[in-house]
């Protein structure tokens, strides 16, 4: 059945596969090889380059007015709209819920609402008070602002939104 002719036909296939596989490769890498030194100093991309204005946009999403001058012109309708967000963890009744009431809360001091259980890092902040500014920090990050704390609220991504609804809570004293 095996014969040495036969073995050597089996042996002699399976080396001019090999060979022509080994071939196939080495040409492939030849006409397709993208790095800078198969093709001289020039610039290679891969296919197209599409603009999406990243780089612009971060330059632009610092630019914009400060906070003082969005809380100087906040409108607190505005809000109580945004507040909406809160209203599932936070009462403006004096009442804690899941979160402490924030009635009167703009310039308190932080970790002041009696009974309610804190975080350890806002009750080793709570000499200090909720000055809009800090609030504004809060709202942007709450975990950046105090790592460790409770909120698990994302944070208000706008400075708009943010500086009307501190507005909002100001005006609930």
């Amino acid at each position: 059945m095996f014969d040495t002719m036969t073995m050597t036909k089996v042996t002699g296939a399976l080396c001019g596969s090999l060979l022509v596989y080994l071939l196939g490769g080495w040409a492939a890498e030849t006409l397709y090889h993208t790095t800078a030194e198969a093709h001289g100093d020039e610039e290679v991309h891969q296919a197209y380059v599409i603009d999406t204005g990243a780089s612009e946009s971060a330059g632009a999403a610092e630019e914009g007015p400060d906070f003082a001058t969005l809380y100087a012109s906040a409108d607190a309708a505005a809000g109580e709209k945004v507040f909406a967000k809160c209203k599932a963890c936070h009462k403006l009744d004096g009442a804690d819920g899941t979160g402490p009431h924030l009635n009167g809360v703009v310039d308190r001091a932080k970790a002041s609402s009696a009974g309610f259980g804190y975080s350890d890092v806002l009750l080793s902040m709570a000499s200090e008070a909720w000055t809009p500014e800090n609030l504004d920090g809060f709202l942007a990050n709450p975990k950046g602002y105090a790592p460790g704390t409770k909120m698990s609220f994302a944070g208000l991504p706008k400075a708009e939104d943010r500086a009307n609804v501190i507005a909002y809570l100001a005006t609930t004293n």
